[in-house]
């Protein structure tokens, strides 16, 4: 398939990009500086691209199959949630005015369901350094559940994304809606390049149109 990677010099973006040119896929690596960019493939285009120019949007990702946005503002920027928010709703124009219909985007896991009604986010262990990304994913996540015209999917990665799992790529995971997967030890892990897996799973073989899922081991 011809899919635009949105993010892709990022820590999440960097795998997706390695996991879809591992299988074949034609690639087009959409960055704010295309030198981060280190790899070389035959399949791989990079271009550079504002995500907030929702026209320059439209035009970078014109005849695909389909676009990954793996957008984050980064985590050390104090408008980190308005940015999200704004980035992240001109992906979604953009891909839409392009008349690309496949759009994956690769959220947080703040709002999914650790118990009836309390997500996450509100629990008072969640790291308060991660709220403000977390509060425009999860507010993200609600404008999305109101697009009607593209087949969209939403990404929550399992909880502990970060810790102690680097440089594993199993290739199997579990999957759930709005809630954890927890394992024997009532831990939620997968390693990004696990999650990585388990996007392009989804990119090939769709299960979740206009819906959330997440993944852990």
């Amino acid at each position: 398939m011809k899919v635009a990677l949105i993010g892709a010099s990022g820590f999440v973006g960097s795998h997706m990009l390695r996991e879809l040119l591992d299988r074949g896929h034609q690639a087009t690596a959409i960055v704010r500086n295309p030198d981060k960019i280190a790899v070389q493939h035959p399949n791989l285009v990079v271009e550079k691209g504002d995500v907030y120019n929702e026209a320059e949007v439209t035009a970078l990702v014109k005849g695909l199959d389909a676009v990954i946005s793996a957008f984050n503002p980064g985590w050390t920027n104090p408008n980190i949630y308005n940015d999200f928010l704004a980035g992240s709703r001109s992906i979604q124009q953009g891909v839409k005015k392009a008349g690309v219909k496949r759009l994956i985007v690769i959220g947080g896991a703040g709002s999914l369901e650790v118990a009836p009604g309390v997500q996450l986010i509100d629990t008072p262990q969640f790291p308060a350094e991660y709220r403000e990304g977390a509060s425009g994913a999860r507010d993200y996540l609600d404008v999305l559940k109101q697009e009607q015209e593209l087949d969209w999917t939403f990404i929550s990665p399992a909880i502990e994304m970060h810790q102690g799992t680097a440089g594993v790529r199993k290739g199997t995971y579990r999957t759930a809606l709005d809630n954890p997967v927890f394992d024997e030890n009532g831990r939620s892990v997968l390693s990004v390049e696990d999650l990585a897996v388990a996007t392009v799973d989804e990119l090939e073989q769709p299960k979740h149109i206009r819906r959330r899922f997440t993944a852990a081991y």
